[in-house]
């Protein structure tokens, strides 16, 4: 089975995300945790999964291109390169750094950025980001704890990170298909820029700018702009058709929620869930300490593990919370707290006998998937859009890396009717 895209994630929930994408349009797909070091598994899409979301820009780049190398080296036709729906990116990076790093080492001068997902609220708007009927400032992203984003402006957030000059591919464009979108992608290069944020707001444009960028080395965005590369490769006779791209092992084991993220999907599906499963939220600002935040989780935990329901742990925290601690710890420290603590409860949950295991935030998914030593995913059918059931290799454990962001607010509870 050839290698037909090769994709570069920035965090290993968004890495699921595409990867749920790419298989809801009948491509196989294997999400492997970090750069690999030595053959790649066989499928029609591998996802390379970094955490390097918040990493020091030098490093990002750098991971970014040893994945990009290995992937090009297996035969990929194409290079993906995946960020969050919200451009979760700091003015200092990092998309745009490492966007322009996989472009001079792909040999080519231009790249869209297109990180809308309609399906989950987020649409582009002439060059604004929208989460709901909010703009991204002012839709609780504003307060993100590490990539807090105060403009809703994907040009002016881009132009300030990548260099080459940024272009926009506006609605009406999009509006008028494949052709228009492709002809001012050209008028855009022709004009001195390398990269076009395009406009969509349905996912009927998703598709359009899909086809459009067929030609190019490198896509860049969020999950919602794969959705029309399946159908580019099938065009081309070489992507067979496929029925089971979502097969999985069959399930088995008890059932549990961890939980670091602090967006307000996240924390209203724990709301949820106190009504339904047994729920303990952990308070770091109170026990700063993450061994002791791991004892009281295992703790409360024994005697209650079942089969027929989850139970749900959680290290989310408002917003005020957050700061607290932040400013209790330092940001980094405080991040590092929730990410160790949870990822040892996963593993003392493993370890108990759980065999389906939600994970929600995406710093917090990268955290636990290393502690229990994952190497890579194998991508099966979704629960909600944007989150899949995955099988990991080499533990039989099924995992579900759920973006703080995504869901519905019975997410907790409907992921266990699945499989």
């Amino acid at each position: 089975m050839p290698l037909l895209l090769g994709c570069i994630a920035d965090d290993f929930t968004g890495a699921t995300d595409l990867a749920n994408t790419l298989v809801r349009g009948g491509m196989t797909a294997v999400q492997i945790i970090g750069v690999p070091d030595g053959p790649l598994p066989e499928a029609d899409a591998v996802i390379i999964a970094l955490k390097t979301r918040t990493a020091p820009v030098g490093d990002a780049v750098a991971q970014s291109l040893a994945a990009c190398d290995a992937l090009v080296a297996a035969g990929a036709k194409q290079v993906f390169w995946k960020y969050c729906s919200t451009f979760d990116s700091t003015d200092a990076g990092n998309i745009g750094p490492v966007g322009d790093a996989l472009l001079k080492r792909l040999g080519s001068g231009f790249a869209v950025a297109c990180p809308a997902f309609p399906t989950n609220g987020r649409t582009i708007y002439l060059g604004h980001l929208f989460v709901g009927g909010a703009l991204l400032n002012e839709s609780g992203m504003e307060n993100h704890p590490l990539t807090p984003m105060t403009d809703a402006n994907l040009v002016r957030v881009l132009s300030r990170q990548a260099s080459g000059g940024v272009g926009l591919v506006p609605f009406g464009v999009v509006e008028q298909g494949v052709g228009a979108i492709r002809r001012e992608m050209t008028r855009l290069v022709d004009a001195g820029r390398r990269w076009a944020i395009v406009d969509a707001v349905t996912d009927a444009h998703l598709m359009a700018i899909g086809e459009a960028v067929a030609p190019h080395a490198l896509v860049t965005g969020g999950s919602g702009v794969a959705m029309g590369l399946p159908e580019n490769f099938r065009r081309a006779g070489l992507l067979p058709p496929r029925a089971d791209a979502d097969a999985l092992p069959p399930m088995r084991g008890f059932a549990a929620v961890v939980a670091g993220s602090c967006s307000r999907a996240t924390l209203g599906q724990i709301g949820l869930a106190r009504d339904h499963a047994p729920v303990l939220e952990l308070d770091a600002l109170a026990t700063p300490d993450a061994a002791a935040l791991v004892a009281q989780a295992l703790g409360w935990v024994d005697g209650k593990l079942a089969a027929d329901r989850p139970v749900v742990i959680a290290a989310s925290a408002t917003p005020e919370k957050v700061a607290a601690l932040q400013a209790k710890l330092g940001r980094e420290a405080a991040g590092a707290l929730v990410e160790d603590a949870v990822a040892a409860i996963a593993e003392g949950l493993v370890a108990r006998g759980v065999g389906r295991l939600v994970v929600a935030g995406g710093e917090t998914s990268g955290a636990v998937v290393q502690r229990l030593g994952v190497t890579s995913l194998r991508i099966g059918p979704e629960i909600d859009p944007g989150v899949p059931w995955t099988y990991a290799n080499p533990t039989g454990l099924h995992l579900a890396l759920k973006s703080g962001n995504f869901g519905a607010r019975d997410f907790f509870l409907k992921a266990f009717s699945h499989g």
